[in-house]
């Protein structure tokens, strides 16, 4: 055999392939792979090096693997017969040898069966035989040979190859499951029932476990599809799946990989008129994205992260609860369910026996929530501050004594808290900071601090309020061509300061567009004292610099999404036009009758 390795270059046209010859490829980058066997260096006449090497000689794959950098393609070369061109076919890897099924060239369905042997990168094919004992072919074919598919699905099952027919030539009304035999090269229609999906082809299929997942695809009358399917092959017996929450665009052409045996992932795929590059995530356990309900696990050195297994009274899964360490235990309340059910439930999970355990506490419970804060203080007692429902916010304390399992209210002093969601907190000492959140008119931006001993709130830190973030503002969207610029005049900067004054300008001759943004048109005035030092005034006005070039910073990021948004609309619109894709598409006809 040969390994032809090409230096880096930048073809001019798309390669021609045909049966006889392979094209030719180009490597990612200019390094020279060295691999097993006789190098010979191809040069010109003159004696110059023309870029290109061979490698004759006997290889493997695991050879070649270990000797291929990172990050370039190889280009196998067999000086042996190659099979002929083809798309929509499948490919699946058994053991040493990778097995290539059908497909479609020139809008002709293909029948043949491709076997590469990835020790000697060399091809063969391999002819079916029609198994004697099977009597359900006569809805694929009248004949004994293997049928002509393409856009069909290829799975290894035991030792069989399991093929999900796709386009062909005789119309199906139902979709059919083909067995190969690998060791008698035998083949048949694989009987099955339930609820069997519609004929189709451009859909994916992929193993999980000892089930076919399918998803999507195209049905014979062109019906774009987005349905999901399973074949227990144990029983094989089929059945519909009914997905929570907003399904894929219908499809074709798209592939799907399934990981961690849990979660099913959709990239890409065509519709009539454009391609995707969306990636979808279904969870096959619970039939939703998101709300997992599992305990993750990170070894901090060598940043490996596996699932806990847990045991006991485990909660149902949520979203914005809070979770307290106490000692060895973590303890959980509240949060949101997947059906948006808001929760004041108790949890505790034994971090020794990772054994869930639920609590029936006394007293009055907090009302229901999300995104609230807990702590822990003196080992004994549970604290819950703020959160969320679906219409309010909180700015209640609650105390859960952790001994007897007892909610009650404390009565708490200093000043007063408004209330919030989605803030953070930490305890120093016996304090406990809070920073962030807000209600559903505005963010909180005071920095709160609770004694924990003596349940009095204090005010450490207070800014001025934020304006608007470009993405709570519709206004800018309409104006992301204004420049922002701005600095800061500062004067008597001597012993005493009597006034120091900041001022922003908005460079921008469009006089409505000065009064879209007129709120950002002020004079920031700080008023010094006798005998402070400039230098405290200065720090002041250089942290609300600080915040106003970050406004500016947003703009330009609006700027740039308004770009990408008007070139993705060009390219919608080139490909709404038909060309090149709406000839692709066009073999798909000869699925109809």
């Amino acid at each position: 055999m040969q390994v032809k390795i090409s230096a880096l270059k930048t073809p001019k046209g798309r390669p021609q392939s045909s049966h006889a010859s392979p094209s030719v490829s180009y490597f990612a980058r200019s390094t020279i792979l060295p691999l097993p066997g006789e190098i010979r260096d191809t040069r010109k006449e003159d004696g110059t090096s023309m870029g290109d090497k061979e490698v004759t000689g006997e290889s493997n794959i695991t050879a070649l693997l270990s000797s291929a950098p990172y990050d370039q393609w190889i280009l196998i070369h067999s000086s042996g017969w190659c099979p002929p061109a083809r798309y929509k076919h499948a490919a699946e890897v058994v053991q040493d040898k990778l097995y290539v099924v059908g497909g479609s060239r020139n809008g002709r369905y293909l029948s043949d069966i491709q076997v590469l042997d990835l020790r000697t990168f060399k091809w063969s094919t391999i002819s079916p035989k029609l198994d004697p004992k099977s009597s359900n072919l006569e809805n694929i074919t009248s004949e004994e040979t293997f049928p002509a598919s393409a856009g069909h699905s290829l799975v290894k099952w035991e030792n069989k190859l399991l093929i999900v027919t796709g386009y062909s030539k005789e119309p199906l009304d139902t979709v059919t499951v083909l067995s190969i035999d690998l060791e008698t090269h035998y083949y048949s229609v694989v009987p099955t029932n339930g609820k069997i999906p519609t004929a189709r082809g451009g859909q994916s299929v992929t193993l999980v476990g000892s089930k076919l997942v399918m998803f999507g695809g195209e049905d014979r009358r062109r019906r774009l599809l987005n349905d999901l399917h399973i074949l227990d092959l144990k029983t094989m017996t089929w059945d519909i799946v009914e997905a929570k929450k907003t399904y894929p665009a219908p499809r074709f052409d798209h592939i799907a990989a399934v990981h961690a045996d849990q979660y099913l992932l959709i990239f890409g795929g065509s519709s009539h008129s454009t391609c995707f590059n969306d990636l979808h995530l279904l969870d096959l356990h619970s039939k939703c994205v998101g709300f997992l309900g599992r305990i993750l696990s990170i070894d901090l050195e060598t940043h490996y992260y596996s699932v806990v297994p847990t045991n006991g009274k485990i909660p149902t899964a949520r979203g914005g609860q809070s979770v307290t360490l106490v000692g060895s235990k973590l303890v959980m309340f509240g949060g949101e369910d997947r059906r948006r059910r808001l929760l004041n439930d108790l949890h505790i999970l034994d971090l020794k026996t990772m054994t869930w355990d639920i609590v029936e506490a006394k007293k009055t419970y907090p009302a229901p929530r999300f995104d609230h804060i807990a702590a822990v203080h003196a080992d004994q007692y549970l604290l819950i501050f703020g959160g969320s429902s679906h219409s309010t916010c909180f700015n209640d304390l609650h105390l859960l004594d952790l001994h007897s399992m007892e909610w009650s209210r404390p009565e708490t002093q200093g000043a007063y808290v408004t209330p919030r969601g989605g803030h953070a907190g930490t305890t120093v000492d016996e304090n406990w900071y809070i920073v962030g959140g807000g209600d559903n008119q505005s963010g909180a931006t005071e920095t709160i601090v609770l004694n924990t001993s003596k349940f009095v709130w204090s005010v450490t830190t207070s800014v001025k309020q934020r304006d608007p973030l470009a993405s709570e503002c519709g206004l800018f969207q309409s104006y992301l061509s204004c420049k922002v610029d701005f600095y800061a005049l500062i004067e008597n900067c001597g012993s005493t300061m009597s006034t120091a004054k900041k001022v922003l300008l908005l460079n921008d001759n469009d006089s409505d567009n000065q009064k879209a943004l007129s709120y950002k048109q002020n004079c920031i005035h700080i008023r010094g004292k006798e005998g402070e030092k400039p230098k405290a005034q200065i720090a002041v006005m250089q942290n609300r610099l600080e915040s106003l070039r970050s406004v500016e910073h947003e703009l330009e990021v609006l700027r740039h999404q308004k770009s990408q948004m008007e070139q993705d609309m060009a390219a919608a619109q080139r490909k709404r036009s038909g060309g090149v894709w709406q000839w692709m598409t066009s073999s798909a006809q000869n699925f109809e009758d």
